[in-house]
Order: structure tokens, then sequence, then C-alpha cells
């Protein structure tokens, strides 16, 4: 096991090859030791050189409520009123903290999804 910090896009396409070789190793074995350091590596790797933003608010709820099968209605029980919904699907109307707190407790969207910035 050779291992070191992933510095470039070589190294870090080598270090995906290596852990597709040996994602399957058991547990607590060389292989499975080395298989998840090179995780961690890979992952703060990505993290530093391809950072994945938080979603806009808007595009996590409605993203959520295709999750949930949910309509328009649905989420007007959440949020207060259906006109609502459809002033804040035409970002007419941002986002109440009671609004937030309620999509985050009955939705479980994350609070960084829903207090991002938006137009």
């Amino acid at each position: 096991m050779d291992v070191k910090v992933i510095k470039t896009d070589e190294e870090y396409n080598q270090a995906l090859k290596r852990l597709e070789c040996i994602f399957d190793a058991p547990q607590d074995t060389p292989a499975g030791d080395e298989a998840e350091l090179l995780g961690v590596l890979i992952e703060k790797y990505e993290d530093e050189h391809y950072p994945i933003e938080a979603p806009d608010p808007i595009e996590a709820i409605k993203f959520r409520m295709e999750q949930m099968n949910m309509d328009n209605q649905d989420l007007a029980e959440v949020i207060g009123y259906k006109s609502r919904v459809s002033e804040i699907f035409n970002r007419k109307r941002k986002l109440t903290l009671k609004m937030i707190r309620n999509l985050h407790d009955k939705l479980k969207i994350p609070y960084e999804s829903l207090i991002s910035d938006y137009k």
C-alpha cells in the first residue's frame, strides 16, 4: 500500500482506478484499509477541486417534492396557503423563517439548502 496525498488530476485518476480495483475488499484487511484511505483522499481532492454548490432553495423544494410524490396542494399544507406556493415558485415571495422551519421539519430539507440566497 503506497498511498499519498492527491495533488494532481493524474494522481486523482490513478487513485480512482486503484479504488475501483479494491472497492469490494473486506474491511480490516490491508486492501480494505487502503480502499478506505483512498476514499478519504479522493473526497478531499474532489471537495477542493470540484466543489458542489448548495442547490437553489426553490429547486431543493421541487426536488424533494418530486421524491415524495407531492403536489402543490401538499406543499401548501406545509407552508401555508396555496397562493404562497405559487408566489414562492414564481420567486415573487421569499421563504419566511416559519416556512423554512416547516420545510426542514416536515420534508427533511437541510437548513443549508433552504437559507441559501436566491433570486
